[in-house]
């Protein structure tokens, strides 16, 4: 694969409870949802820090929760670069943002952005991701909502 082609995609991660101590800083745990306000659609993006028991989130409108999930995958991207973090550790429940990880960030690139001669959805947001990714060693996790939740009530004790 040429240089031009190829996308750093993240690795996989061991479990947030298989992390060592000094690794678990630099994990964060990330989700997306949207409600609907009378005719309106909000959507807001989290990042949590269970070490730190810290939280940052986005918020907007006319958005759905997919577009949640990849917005607080970026603002997860923004804290490990402001803070020139070693790796991030990234835990999500979203298998959307699961997949494109996994692989479809390749694909994706080496098509134009394109699927099936269309462009993806959300174009800009996976690109800027994509980019960024060259940039930052990350590694990668899918989890279920139950296993996030355990993990912020665990740290909270």
């Amino acid at each position: 694969m040429s240089p031009e082609e190829e996308v750093t995609h993240a690795e996989e991660a061991p479990a947030y409870n298989k992390l060592p101590e000094d690794e678990k800083p630099y994990a964060l745990f990330t989700d997306g949802s949207c409600h609907i306000v009378g005719k309106h659609r909000r959507w807001k993006a989290a990042v949590w820090s269970p070490t730190r028991r810290v939280a940052e989130a986005a918020e907007g409108e006319g958005e759905w929760s997919q577009f949640a999930e990849v917005k607080a995958i970026q603002l997860a991207l923004d804290i490990a670069e402001r803070e020139k973090w070693p790796t991030l550790y990234l835990y999500t429940d979203s298998w959307m943002v699961a997949n494109a990880l996994w692989g479809w960030l390749q694909q994706w690139k080496q098509s134009n952005w394109q699927h099936r001669g269309k462009p993806i959805w959300a174009a800009p947001l996976w690109q800027d991701i994509a980019a960024r990714l060259e940039k930052l060693v990350v590694k990668f996790k899918r989890v279920d909502m139950v296993e996030q939740n355990l993990v912020v009530i665990m740290e909270r004790k």
